[in-house]
């Protein structure tokens, strides 16, 4: 095995409020790096507000400019970032990975407490600060008032499976809850008992065509709310063995992310990048790009693909939309996964948040991935609580829950 330099990752915090803090990368190489070190940033809710990448193909220098909150857990976050860069090894700085990763131990928590607004999130809240990720979850409420939740969860500090763990967990959801918690239990599964929790849901065809079309254009999607389209272009005249793509777009949480995770679906290798924010929302990105076989990009169909793609994920990198269940209504958000099987960070956090704001009840909700096309998405259905009449139109909770996505005012 490699050995990490303990260096790999430097963060040094800001000194004055509002200022970014930097942290610096220097590690090998691995496509799709990018891609993983900004899925960890936007996991822990911090705000790129630049970024330089430079690469030789075998190590690579990352530096990110980022905005924090009070309660960053800086040291947990290095710790993460580590985890994520290859090994560094002192006979060769570059070594394929030549197995995939184990699948991590899925498990199941399953607590019965009594019902209050706000109180799915608060859950999801306490679940995202111990690092349990949430695969699945099954959500159900009984006519007397009790709630029923099956949350299947991975523990990415991989220790679930000790009982100071567990009690852990227990004791952070009881301090939440307090007197409501009625009964909990965590317990391992295997990963097909976690695949088949969704039972017999399905997607209408009505909702694939509205929510799932992958058809681009030029044209500002019909969203919730304005998102105006992304410019990009695509040059091979100032490199002779990379393609350079400039990017203009709307700013958005997520969006590096979006950006290196669609590169890493596609193979392509950033040899050097830049990203930077202009104003309170507009962004602007330089890439230097090849191909898996170290050559630029020179097909026309293989640029409009890429430039397509790219379009898409720009300007609709989630799917919302509110749709009616005979008296009920139906929320339903949708991202699509990366090809390494990956999910958006923290979505049913930012659901269940903008549900409690709106103050609108859950009566139940499950996620589930469904094959639409050729691609696979994670798509989250929340089944609200009608029976309290309140007056929230459909257009309100829309973009509410949009605008907490993207984490837009």
């Amino acid at each position: 095995m490699g050995i990490l330099f303990d260096d790999a990752v430097i963060i040094r915090q800001s000194e004055k409020e509002g200022e970014p803090s930097v942290i610096t990368v220097n590690c090998p190489d691995k496509t799709g790096l990018g891609s993983d070190l900004c899925r960890i940033i936007l996991f822990f809710g911090l705000t790129v507000v630049r970024t330089d990448v430079s690469t030789d193909g075998k190590w690579c220098y990352i530096v990110f400019w980022v905005v924090g909150k009070p309660s960053t857990r800086w040291s947990l976050l290095k710790k993460r970032l580590m985890g994520a860069c290859p090994s560094c090894s002192g006979i060769s700085y570059y070594r394929p990975e030549l197995q995939p990763p184990r699948p991590p131990d899925v498990f199941l928590l399953k607590f019965c407490c009594h019902d209050r607004r706000g109180l799915l999130h608060d859950v999801t809240e306490v679940l995202c600060e111990l690092e349990l990720t949430i695969k699945r979850v099954k959500v159900s409420t009984t006519p007397d008032g009790k709630v029923m939740d099956l949350f299947f969860i991975t523990d990415t500090r991989e220790l679930l499976h000790t009982k100071n763990r567990q009690d852990d967990t227990y004791d952070h959801l009881k301090a939440v809850l307090g007197d409501a918690m009625i009964c909990c239990d965590i317990e391992m599964v295997g990963p097909e008992i976690a695949a088949c929790s969704q039972g017999p849901s399905f997607l209408s065809d009505a909702i694939t065509e509205d929510m799932f079309n992958i058809a681009t254009s030029d044209e500002s999607p019909d969203d919730c709310v304005a998102f105006k389209p992304p410019s990009i272009t695509m040059d091979n005249s100032l490199s002779p063995s990379h393609t350079l793509v400039q990017i203009v777009c709307e700013d958005h949480k997520g969006l590096l992310y979006d950006v290196m995770r669609t590169l890493k679906d596609y193979n392509i290798q950033i040899s050097y990048g830049r990203f930077t924010t202009k104003g309170k929302s507009e962004c602007e990105m330089d890439l230097f790009i090849m191909q898996a076989d170290g050559k630029k990009i020179i097909d026309p169909s293989k640029q409009s693909s890429l430039r397509s793609r790219l379009q898409m994920e720009l300007s609709r990198p989630l799917r919302v939309a509110l749709i009616s269940r005979g008296p009920d209504s139906e929320l339903l958000v949708a991202n699509p996964v990366e090809i390494t099987g990956n999910g958006r960070p923290l979505v049913f956090y930012d659901i269940t948040l903008a549900l409690k704001m709106l103050d609108r009840p859950i009566f139940s909700a499950e996620i589930g991935r469904y094959m639409i096309g050729d691609r696979e998405w994670e798509v989250y259905r929340v089944l609200l609580d009608e029976g309290d009449g309140s007056s929230v139109s459909k257009q309100k909770i829309e973009e509410t829950v949009w605008k907490m996505l993207m984490s837009w005012e």
